[in-house]
């Protein structure tokens, strides 16, 4: 529900104005300040008044008596609900965006850029989680039998990532009976998922237990997400957390030590974007980041789903300090989400 303060269209442009002032001055705004680029014809006072009320309404605070206002969170996400849906992307980001991208060749190229890009346009964190390779479509499975009845699993999909994990196994293998799982399943799932292979291989044992049970068994054992940690085989492209170190918003060293703990452990970076792929919106924008301890409340992420042939399979994002400039990070997101899956969709034909 909307405050009383802002059923007023020009306290609504008001608050737009300082939101978007202290976003690029880093300074607390004074009312002389919104009355110099106020389309209309206000006193400082009449605009003091108002910035009195969006204060007690939660939207600005005064970080000592002779001081401009500062937004809050709440005033982030008014801005974000306010400006997101008119902002557009200048036709040199949008080169820019192109050129990078289009230098890549690979998969792991193209996330490799995409974080990249996200990163230099955002001045923040720019972050890729690759598709978890239970949603990727298979070429090619091998297992190599290690001591300790530790197996190594390799998976090859289709679009050309490369997948290793160590695991152990309840049940032991021989080197023999691996060998012999891995052709099985290559010669009868090429392009199948290994959600859709494990369906397939229980309605065969269903219909046809004595002659797949063995085989089909040690398949079902070996192609589980679950025994291959499917969350954590996601891979994470991550590039920018230098910035963090020189951000004002980070002065201090205990949010700092916090926040760049949270980028190395990149499982909770993936937690925070896979929501984004059920979200009910294109693009997701959280203001304050409450998984990350002491500096999560500095923090805001933008993230968007990709996809392949039309199927959200992954999701890329900026995390950077509140005080981002929302209008471009919103729209180079969107962009490189809707790049991204036509150039994973195309080296997924080639």
């Amino acid at each position: 529900m909307r405050s009383a303060a802002l059923n007023d269209k020009r306290n609504r442009q008001i608050l737009a104005d300082i939101v978007r002032t202290y976003i690029e001055t880093g300074e607390p705004v004074s009312s002389r300040a919104i009355s110099r680029r106020f389309p209309e014809s206000l006193s400082p006072a009449t605009i003091r008044n108002v910035m009195s009320d969006l204060e007690e309404e939660g939207y600005l605070f005064q970080p000592h008596t002779s001081a401009g206002r500062v937004p809050t969170a709440t005033a982030y996400r008014f801005f974000v609900q306010e400006i997101g849906p008119q902002a557009t992307l200048s036709v040199e980001d949008q080169a820019y965006i192109r050129t990078e991208l289009d230098s890549a060749q690979t998969p792991s190229e193209i996330m490799e850029r995409a974080s990249h890009v996200l990163a230099t346009m955002s001045h923040g964190l720019g972050i890729v989680v690759s598709p978890p390779m239970a949603r990727s479509a298979l070429e090619h499975i091998r297992f190599m039998a290690l001591p300790e009845g530790r197996l190594l699993v390799v998976l090859i999909s289709q679009n050309g990532m490369t997948r290793d994990k160590l695991i152990r196994p309840e049940q032991t293998f021989t080197q023999q009976m691996l060998d012999r799982t891995a052709e099985y399943l290559n010669r009868n799932f090429v392009g199948w998922t290994l959600d859709a292979i494990r369906a397939e291989l229980l309605t065969r044992l269903a219909q046809e237990h004595e002659r797949y049970d063995k085989l089909a068994s040690a398949a079902l054992v070996l192609c589980d997400p679950s025994v291959l940690g499917e969350d954590a085989s996601s891979q994470v492209y991550v590039e920018g957390a230098a910035q963090f170190a020189t951000a004002p918003e980070f002065s201090d060293a205990v949010q700092l030590r916090d926040l760049l703990a949270a980028i190395e452990e990149k499982r909770m970076l993936v937690t925070l974007l896979t929501g984004c792929i059920e979200g009910p919106e294109p693009v997701q924008v959280q203001i304050g980041i409450k998984e990350i301890e002491s500096a999560g409340a500095h923090l805001a992420l933008i993230s968007a789903p990709y996809a392949m042939h039309d199927r959200a399979l992954g999701s890329l994002g900026v995390l950077g300090p509140m005080r981002m400039q929302y209008e471009r990070a919103i729209t180079a997101v969107a962009y490189v989400a809707q790049l991204f899956s036509k150039q994973m969709s195309r080296s997924d034909r080639t």
